[in-house]
């Protein structure tokens, strides 16, 4: 349990006093802020937090217009908010999670437990529709994204390459329920194919223009380490052996044959780049930086795969 736990007392009080949403708004920042969880599924302050968790289950856009604020709220509403806002101290249960939403890449999805919350530095590469890494973005017809969890980036890859078939592999068919949900939503079932795929396993004899890998990538120390708010989410999607890597290593050993021959592959790595050069000394990665924050991501060509590989 959390250090600070929310007593049923307050929010009885919280219900029988608080009015309107701006009270609840206020009051629960309050809360957040005094208590001992962790911001880090999308906010990184009390404020942003109760925003995120309040108003979408008052089904209310975080954005919505000020007037809101002084509307009152019925019984039913405030004793919604309360066992919510309980969840989220006592628990520790990320807002995502609570709300079924999360946001990537300016766009919302459908999460629950069986998938991580979406976080990825991959959006703004997305957007940018990775230049200048890739100098002809319209040439690209097909992109694996490996290890796709709620199909985030798939989505936001099938949006940003309008031309393009994108196979969104995972290996666990839990995630791909979610997968699945998202693909619906947004109508992309003709583009966005979910396949069961331990790496490539799934996909053999499949060539790509494109390979976006977001795996597992966080050591045993740092496991160790997590904040409560992180063994909500599924362990498969975070840990990966000792150094992080294990993942990887299959990727970078089994990628380039899974590329076109002017086919790029980028890779999330995380805090576990740091173990990177011992593992791979001399190795060409292009370590991106990002305007928006975030770190850990390379780009390799299957060029300096095979190069490298071939030592």
């Amino acid at each position: 349990m959390s250090d600070l736990q929310i007593e049923e007392a307050t929010l009885e009080e919280a219900v029988a006093e608080l009015s309107t949403l701006h009270d609840w708004l206020r009051w629960t920042t309050s809360q957040f802020a005094s208590s001992s969880i962790f911001f880090g599924h999308g906010t990184d302050n009390a404020w942003d937090e109760a925003v995120s968790l309040l108003l979408p289950a008052l089904s209310l856009p975080v954005d919505a217009p000020k007037e809101l604020m002084h509307a009152r709220l019925t019984s039913t509403e405030k004793n919604r908010l309360a066992g919510l806002i309980a969840e989220r101290i006592n628990d520790c249960t990320p807002v995502p999670y609570l709300t079924n939403i999360a946001w990537f890449a300016g766009m919302p999805f459908y999460v629950d437990e069986r998938v991580l919350i979406p976080r990825s530095p991959f959006a703004e590469l997305i957007s940018n529709r990775f230049t200048p890494w890739l100098e002809e973005p319209q040439s690209v017809n097909r992109i694996l994204d490996l290890c796709t969890g709620s199909g985030c980036i798939a989505i936001a890859l099938a949006q940003a390459f309008e031309q393009a078939q994108v196979d969104a592999v995972d290996i666990s068919y839990e995630a791909l329920e979610v997968t699945d949900i998202n693909i619906n939503d947004y109508m992309l079932s003709d583009r966005v194919l979910p396949i069961q795929s331990d790496v490539f396993s799934g996909v053999p004899g499949q060539k790509y223009d494109l390979i976006v890998a977001n795996p597992p990538y966080v050591d045993a120390e740092d496991m160790a380490d997590l904040p409560r708010e992180f063994h909500h989410e599924p362990e498969l999607g975070l840990a990966s052996g000792h150094d992080g890597l294990d993942v990887t290593r299959t990727i970078l050993s089994e990628a380039s044959e899974h590329l076109t021959d002017n086919g790029l592959l980028f890779v999330e790595v995380g805090n576990s780049m740091v173990h990177m050069d011992a593992l791979y000394p001399g190795a060409p990665f292009e370590w991106i930086e990002f305007e928006q924050g975030g770190l850990g991501v390379f780009v390799i060509s299957k060029k300096q795969l095979d190069e490298y590989f071939a030592k």
